[in-house]
């Protein structure tokens, strides 16, 4: 579980982020939309440690990350995997290798070990046996699923995933989504999702917040999303022709 706390963060006179208060839940995957420019990245970013926060706490399981030293702030980072919006995957390595990387970063796990984790995380994303690629011969969902392998690779309490739908078709977004669904539950890991898909929002979101203005403007799940009052979140939501069409299908 992280809990932020009275969250705020300006860049000169310009704030940012105003009072965020929000928990994401533990074997839950909870969602972060919002426009361009509402806040979502340097929330982001303040939680993770790549910015210092002007005021508040973020709590990683109790600990207050932004009081931390800077050893036990690596030590909470070790427990935390990232899905890049491009996968950011190393062109000269193999899929080995790229999964392999934080194994040999983080650990003293022997060559066998880190290679039977490897393994252990290509099957989970069904990419058995496609160790000796490179990623420039793999499509951009394979690419997709070797960064979800890796995120995983050093068994995470925490994930974040940065648009992880982005620049893929429909299909391959759904198989995305159920990958990130499906390890979160059998994991019991916090996964923390920005993103601007709302169908993603409305097939896995358990529980959602939305940013306005750098403001936390609506919290709830995808059910109480479609019921939603607010007039800047509707305005979000049904800005695509499919949340039209499903609120449309609702209303008939």
């Amino acid at each position: 579980m992280i809990e932020i706390k009275n969250l705020h963060k300006s860049f000169g006179d310009t704030e940012v982020l105003t009072d965020i208060n929000f928990t994401f839940l533990r074997g839950k995957v909870n969602m972060v939309i919002g426009q361009s420019g509402s806040g979502k990245s340097v929330m982001t970013k303040c939680i993770v440690g790549l910015h210092q926060p002007d005021q508040g706490q973020i709590l990683y399981d109790g600990k207050d990350f932004v009081s931390l030293s800077l050893n036990h702030k690596k030590d909470i980072r070790k427990h935390i995997g990232m899905l890049f919006q491009a996968s950011a995957l190393f062109d000269s390595m193999t899929v080995e290798e790229n999964v392999a990387f934080p194994l040999r970063m983080f650990t003293d796990n022997t060559e066998e070990e880190i290679r039977q984790r490897v393994n252990e995380c290509l099957e989970r994303v069904n990419l058995k046996d496609k160790n000796h690629l490179f990623p420039a011969e793999t499509s951009g969902g394979m690419q997709k699923r070797i960064a979800i392998a890796r995120a995983i690779a050093m068994k995470p309490a925490y994930l974040f995933c940065d648009e992880p739908n982005s620049g893929l078709d429909p299909g391959t977004s759904i198989v995305i989504d159920n990958l990130i669904h499906e390890i979160t539950y059998e994991m019991n890991i916090t996964t923390v999702v920005i993103t601007h898909d709302m169908n993603s929002v409305i097939e896995i979101g358990d529980h959602i917040m939305f940013l306005y203005k750098g403001k936390k403007w609506w919290s709830g799940d995808k059910k109480a999303i479609l019921n939603s009052k607010n007039q800047e979140l509707n305005d979000f939501v049904y800005a695509s022709k499919f949340m039209k069409t499903l609120k449309d299908k609702l209303s008939s």
